[in-house]
């Protein structure tokens, strides 16, 4: 990688502004890991892309209170934004029923990481990109710590449904469903596989499918719009999903229940948001609410299932067999490092593991709003998410904001209020409580 230097006035604002999402973009400590941070600004802004890119909302904003906002006129602006948005700096969300655009700063996830590296070919430079990443990720735990270190996370686990147990039939909602989130979905786009595709750069991709990330809905339309991913009808979507299973991948899907944009199929060598876990310990993905249950009699104690984990989150361990000197192995399942994803059970070719409600899930937002609001609450930034620097109270944001508040558990609404010293939003949690 190359060497930055000090720091450019328009990258340390940009990278000041990256502070205010929910998801930020932390400047880590480690030497190394800081050139990676300042190499990735470099390699995706321009100076001047950096210098507008500082002065974005990171809520949706129509163009014409964006170009107030900038001072920029919007005959002007709007081709900027496009530019932007055909490198994944800027997010485009258009309205499906009026047809209006709304704005707003992509954050590093989901957002600039992932659509960097998931165009084979383009102007950005994917080697140099993949080191930058890699050195900004592996180098320094800030960044895990800021993605993951919550209780809020980006994503969550969906379990393998042929590896549900058959008695008695467990209570699956749809939102828990691979393939009831991928069927209901309104639009689909497959991609590369950003952290497949960043590994090959690095000499250290796995033999999974590179083309396996699926977007979802709103997700969808933006990657097909901007050229990310191609679109597939709702067949070759669930075909992906199937073959996935086959291959021993995760499948995390946007942490939402309601119209989620993503569900990725992930590896445990290459996934990001794996290497939370593995890498930094931390709970980098919502556990799904299922767990392993193993039937002794049926368990040859081969070990696949630990080899097969994604996460390490099972041991083989010496049982003991009654008439035997010898101890056979079992598989001892930690429960708080396991995510419920069901590839052990997929892996048994004894049919010795079934999943089974249960393990330690996180609530689950109902929708991206809500979401946003937990970790900004979780980071101590509801105050920038509300309010954007000035951006105002009226925006149909703030009020979806104000009703995920209302659903907030007690404890955590005061938390909020306190972070954001504001008579309006106590007001509003008030009125609701009645």
């Amino acid at each position: 990688m190359g060497h930055l230097g000090r720091l450019k006035a328009e990258y340390r604002d940009l990278a000041d502004r990256l502070q205010a999402g929910p998801v930020a973009f932390p400047e880590p400590d480690d030497p190394v890991a800081r050139e990676g941070w300042r190499e990735i600004l470099e390699i995706l802004y321009t100076p001047e892309e950096a210098a507008l890119a500082a002065r974005l909302p990171v809520r949706p904003m129509s163009l014409e209170r964006l170009s107030a906002r900038v001072g920029i006129p919007a005959e002007a602006l709007r081709p900027r934004l496009e530019a932007m948005a055909d490198k994944g700096l800027v997010m485009d969300l258009v309205h499906a029923s009026s047809g209006r655009t709304a704005w707003l700063l992509s954050p590093p996830v989901v957002g600039f990481f992932e659509y960097s590296l998931m165009r084979a070919r383009d102007s950005i430079p994917k080697k140099r990109m993949a080191e930058a990443l890699h050195a900004y990720t592996h180098g320094d735990g800030a960044f895990a710590s800021e993605a993951f270190g919550g209780e809020t996370v980006i994503g969550r686990a969906l379990v393998h449904e042929t590896a549900l147990a058959d008695d008695p039939l467990p209570d699956v909602l749809d939102w828990q469903r691979a393939t009831s989130v991928v069927g209901e979905a309104r639009a689909w786009a497959v991609s590369l596989c950003y952290c497949r595709h960043k590994a090959e750069h690095l000499g250290e991709a796995c033999a999974a499918p590179m083309d396996a990330c699926l977007s979802l809905n709103g997700g969808a339309q933006f990657v097909i719009r901007r050229g990310f991913g191609r679109a597939v009808e709702r067949s070759e979507a669930l075909e992906l999903l199937a073959r996935s299973r086959q291959a021993g991948l995760v499948q995390i899907a946007d942490n939402v229940r309601n119209r989620p944009t993503f569900v990725c199929n992930c590896c445990g060598c290459c996934c990001e948001q794996l290497q939370g876990a593995n890498r930094w310990g931390v709970a980098s993905v919502n556990p799904s609410g299922f767990a392993p249950r193993r039937e002794a009699s049926s368990c040859s104690g081969c070990s696949r299932c630990a080899r097969a984990c994604p996460v390490a989150a099972i041991q083989m361990v010496p049982e003991r067999q009654p008439g035997t000197q010898k101890n056979a192995l079992a598989p001892l399942f930690d429960g708080e490092r396991c995510i419920g994803c069901g590839v052990c059970a997929t892996a048994c070719h004894k049919g010795a593991l079934k999943m089974e409600p249960g393990g330690a899930p996180r609530p689950v937002p109902s929708s991206a709003v809500e979401r946003m609001v937990r970790m900004a609450i979780e980071r101590g930034r509801l105050a920038d998410l509300l309010f954007d620097e000035g951006a105002g109270l009226g925006s149909r944001f703030l009020h979806h904001a104000v009703r995920a508040l209302t659903r907030l558990p007690g404890a955590t609404q005061v938390l909020a209020t306190e972070q954001v010293k504001s008579r309006f939003v106590q007001a509003a949690l008030a009125g609701f409580k009645g």
